[in-house]
């Protein structure tokens, strides 16, 4: 795996993936995390603003602010993002119907 450098807006935060696309999904979840906790924990310092994301999500692994970083729409990642905790959730509901 490698460590990606993910920036949108006012969020930039270090990811450990497997790619660009999934170090963008990971730092969406983050931001996400702040305003909707999908698991009930908010993580992070709640006297901080949350994250505000732009409409490109800019992921590089040679660090930020970088011209040849890969972006990608936000609301792409986004859409995949969302795409995954639905998943995730039909999955938690199958396996609460076999328990």
């Amino acid at each position: 795996m490698s460590k990606y450098y993910v920036q949108s807006g006012t969020l930039r935060t270090m990811i450990t993936a497997r790619s660009t696309g999934k170090a963008a999904i990971w730092a969406v979840h983050q931001a996400m995390q702040q305003v909707f906790p999908v698991d009930g924990i908010v993580p992070g310092d709640q006297d901080q603003p949350a994250a505000v994301l732009a409409s490109v999500v800019c992921v590089s692994e040679q660090g930020f602010d970088r011209d040849d970083a890969v972006q990608l729409s936000t609301m792409n990642v986004v859409t995949q993002w969302n795409e995954m905790v639905n998943t995730l959730d039909r999955l938690e509901r199958m396996v609460n119907q076999i328990a």
